[in-house]
């Protein structure tokens, strides 16, 4: 089973370097991963270059109320997404 089988990560700066290898390796581990950055263009070629399970936003980790608008985002789909898995597995489905 890989590590990070129905885990979701939010990634900063996640469109180069270390942001990008770090969300590769997420996908790859299993997780479903939302990276963030400043120009559209790079967020587009970051996606297309991760290919799966990966979705692009626009933010600037130098403003803090656009870090939490992520954050917030982040996590309602996690618990969106928590409240799915948990309905699936339940035995009354």
């Amino acid at each position: 089973m890989r590590k990070l089988a129905e885990k979701m990560a939010l990634i900063t700066g996640g469109t180069s370097g270390i942001g990008l290898a770090t969300a590769k390796q997420f996908v790859t581990e299993g997780a479903d991963v939302d990276i963030t950055g400043r120009r559209q263009a790079e967020r587009d070629a970051a996606v297309e270059n991760i290919g799966q399970n990966v979705t692009g936003m626009q933010s600037d980790a130098s403003s803090l109320a656009d870090l939490a608008r992520r954050l917030a985002t982040a996590v309602r789909a996690s618990l969106i997404h928590q409240a799915f898995l948990s309905d699936k597995t339940s035995p009354n489905v």
